[in-house]
Order: structure tokens, then sequence, then C-alpha cells
């Protein structure tokens, strides 16, 4: 077998095992709960919990507060079992917060307790829906 031949291989058995390890890192969806239940196993890897912000009655969002510095700021969020949370964000808040449908937090649990989101993903209404015509 030629040198060139053997190195091929060897160049997609590598590329298999970086295909192959980046699989298993990927994440999945999951609730407060799960990540509560890993942050006190000492994992401390980014969990996605997906869920939506709490809003009263008219459809107005609640418990959002800024920090001081405005950089940052809280929310309160519910999972798909219904458990709300609070989840705190050391970036601006993002544009077209309030009107997401559905949000998914990236992070984990700190000590203290609280949910600390590294990286926050938006489903905002789609503004291409077909209206109903009567």
């Amino acid at each position: 077998m030629k040198k060139s031949h053997i190195f091929g291989i060897v160049i997609i058995a590598v590329a298999i095992l970086v295909i192959v390890s980046t699989i298993g890192d990927s994440s999945t969806y999951t609730t407060f709960t799960v990540a509560q239940s890993m942050a006190k196993d000492g994992d401390r890897q980014d969990i996605h919990v997906v869920g939506q912000l709490t809003k009263d009655d008219q459809g107005n969002v609640q418990g959002i507060s800024t920090g001081k510095d405005l950089v940052s700021f809280t929310f309160k969020m519910v999972d798909n079992d219904g458990k709300i949370e609070t989840v705190f964000y050391n970036q601006p808040m993002p544009q077209d917060f309030t009107k997401s449908e559905q949000v998914v937090v990236i992070g984990s649990y700190k000590p203290n307790g609280l949910f600390v989101a590294n990286k926050i993903l938006l489903k905002c209404p789609s503004k291409y829906k077909e209206e109903q015509t009567i």
C-alpha cells in the first residue's frame, strides 16, 4: 500500500472522529428541572432550555428588569413543564425580545441557584404568515 493511501485513510479516520465527537456534544432542549439536577451533579456544561416569557392577561411580558448599568437584565420564563424560573443575561436585551413566541436560553445554574444564560435564541412571530381572508 502506498504512503499516500495510508495518509488518506488516516485523514478520513480523523475526520470521522471529529464528526462523531461533535455530534456527541450537541445538546437537546430540556427543562429547568433537568438543568437543576445536572447542576447538582456537578455538570457545568451549557444547557438549552426552551420556553415562553411570562405574560399577563393582556399579553404583556412580565418580570423583565434591567440592571443598573443597562447592560444586563433578568426575566421570568416558563419552560415546557410549566416551571417558572428567573433567568439572568449579562448582555443587553435582544431586539424584539418581548415579541418572541418562544425563547431558548443557553446557560447553566450557578451555585446560588440562579440560571445564568450565556446566549438567547428567539423564535419571533413570522412576518410572512398568510392572513386569513373572510
